[in-house]
């Protein structure tokens, strides 16, 4: 409190109607001990705010400023690495499965050119040259087409003899054949196609059925003993 402020109060104590001199003077013992305890608070706090700044390290300050834009440009840099692998992958996916769609519609046309071919009754191409001309002009298309399928990442699966695969194949029906493993396919009735790891269209199979299992039967342990 100021000297201004303490005027005031004194003169604010003198014109109150207190009759006792002495409670006069209490009075004005009182606020004299609160201002004085208010200006040693005050000078402690402004003491304290000086001894925190004289006793701060500038150095340290200015390491832990460093340590943390250091460590912000290391997270900057590691987001920046995750976001270039990530459009690199995308990149590459967009590359080789744009075409899938494009792909699989020119498949249904490869299987009307087979349908075409296989329409044409066994020893017609040999008696009619026109026939025969007009048939090799569709294996060619046919096989341009695919080619050009396998230049753009598609490839034919060749299923026939080995374990039926949910993820490629798709069972038609069974066959029943003791001579081969069981769920082993047989026939192929539409070829499948893959590009790169996806599945473009699951093979049409047949699989057997009846055949031994893949797992070995349990053989005799050694040590047991025959009756003899």
């Amino acid at each position: 409190m100021s000297e201004e402020k303490k005027k005031s109060a004194e003169s604010d104590i003198n014109n109150r109607d207190i009759k006792n001199p002495a409670d006069r003077d209490a009075l004005k013992r009182a606020a004299d001990d609160f201002l004085k305890q208010r200006k040693e608070e005050a000078k402690a706090e402004v003491e304290d705010d000086q001894v925190a700044d004289e006793g701060a390290d500038p150095v340290a300050a200015m390491q832990a400023e460093n340590d943390e834009l250091k460590d912000q440009v290391l997270r900057l840099a590691a987001e920046m690495e995750n976001l270039r692998r990530r459009t690199a992958r995308d990149v590459a996916d967009a590359r080789a499965y744009s075409v899938a769609n494009f792909a699989r519609d020119m498949l249904q046309v490869s299987d009307n050119l087979n349908r075409a071919l296989q329409a044409i009754p066994d020893g017609a191409r040999e008696k009619d040259t026109g026939l025969n001309a007009l048939a090799e002009g569709v294996e060619m298309t046919e096989r341009a087409m695919m080619a050009a399928l396998e230049r753009n990442g598609v490839k034919k699966l060749e299923p026939e003899g080995q374990k039926f695969d949910p993820n490629f194949h798709q069972a038609m029906f069974e066959i029943p054949n003791t001579d081969v493993p069981n769920n082993t396919v047989q026939q192929v009735v539409q070829a499948g196609y893959v590009i790169g790891d996806r599945v473009l269209r699951p093979a049409m199979v047949g699989v057997s059925k009846g055949g031994p299992k893949e797992t070995a039967a349990k053989t005799e342990p050694q040590n047991e003993k025959k009756p003899e």
